[in-house]
């Protein structure tokens, strides 16, 4: 097997060695899992054993290196809570490794369902038991004591959501190329109308159907990938977001979401909201607040790949169409709001 680049086996092997004596037990192999832009993953054996490793991606630069040690310290709290984390096997922040800061953790078993077909293999019955346990994890993660888990200082909740809006609009002014009728009254509105927050929690910041691992056969929820944007901060930002991936109705949802919520017993995001409600309590009064937020940031993601796409600077499939999505966001956005007020 050739090995993927990014990764020099006998290093790994080498610092696995030191860090966990006779953790391995034969040469390494390795298969790049995922790719793109945002972390890589690859999948790490030794023909007994396989092991998961994360590290930034090629071309990474410096001021992004932290990344991999928040992720490490999030997963590695969580690894004792109702919150399915795979097991940390190491963290090497030592660049004469690799070149950049990465982690090994334990595989986990179970499938990513990213799209309609996945889910709709499933059958109805684990179709919406798989959605009860997605949104069950999401309450039981906000429901956390930062405090219990070690994670107290992992961010600075305080204006968690005033800086949310004036990242994003920072963000969008550095992928401006064209007219977008209406961006900036949806950044303005949303500015104007930041809700008081709840009490701060852990926040994953992606937090959808394909960034967990399923068991297909107990429709269980068997490990919450992708921490990379993990802090803490208002709880409702993350089930914005989560209810714009699950019901958003717009094209450019689906170029994310593959439509997987869609397949036969599936309940809508609607069913989803009332049961975290019941679960954590929070008060959803302004939830269009947040699912409006979200709106605007993933227009605000679409965008800036279209600005790259169109200077060159990124291929991909579908990136030639995908600036035409982003108008939709932005009016999605507003009526959201418009129907909050």
């Amino acid at each position: 097997m050739v090995t993927p680049p990014g990764i020099d086996l006998d290093a790994v092997r080498s610092l696995m060695d030191a860090r966990r004596p006779g953790l391995v037990s034969g040469p390494l192999s390795a298969e790049l899992i995922t790719g793109g832009r945002s972390n890589l993953t690859y999948r790490v054996s030794d023909g007994e054993h396989r092991w998961v490793l994360r590290r930034p991606p090629l071309g990474h630069v410096l001021a992004t290196a932290h990344d991999m040690a928040r992720e490490h310290r999030v997963i590695s709290a969580l690894a004792d809570s109702p919150v399915p984390v795979p097991e940390t096997v190491l963290l090497c922040e030592d660049p004469s490794v690799l070149g950049v800061p990465f982690y090994v953790m334990a595989e986990v078993p179970g499938v990513v369902l990213r799209g309609r077909e996945d889910t709709t293999r499933l059958g109805p019955t684990r179709a919406r038991a798989v959605s009860h346990a997605l949104v069950d994890v999401l309450a039981d993660l906000h429901t956390l004591d930062p405090e219990r888990v070690g994670l107290a200082d992992f961010g600075r909740p305080e204006g968690y959501l005033t800086r949310q809006v004036a990242r994003w609009r920072k963000q969008l002014d550095a992928s401006r190329s064209r007219e977008l009728p209406g961006v900036d009254d949806l950044h303005a509105r949303l500015a104007a109308t930041v809700p008081d927050s709840p009490r701060a929690a852990i926040v994953h910041g992606d937090y959808r159907l394909d960034n967990v691992l399923v068991d297909p056969e107990t429709a269980r929820i068997t490990a919450v990938l992708d921490w990379e944007m993990a802090t803490l901060g208002d709880p409702l930002a993350d089930l914005g977001l989560f209810v714009l991936y699950w019901d958003g109705g717009h094209g450019a949802v689906h170029l994310v979401t593959g439509e997987a919520a869609s397949a036969p017993g599936m309940p809508g995001a609607d069913e989803l909201v009332r049961r975290y409600a019941e679960r954590t309590g929070a008060d959803l009064s302004r939830l269009s607040w947040y699912v409006a937020l979200a709106m605007f940031k993933l227009a605000v993601v679409l965008e800036g790949i279209h600005y790259r796409h169109s200077q060159g600077r990124t291929v991909g499939a579908g990136f030639d169409r995908i600036g035409e999505h982003v108008p939709a966001l932005v009016a999605g956005g507003l009526a959201t709001l418009d129907e909050e007020a």
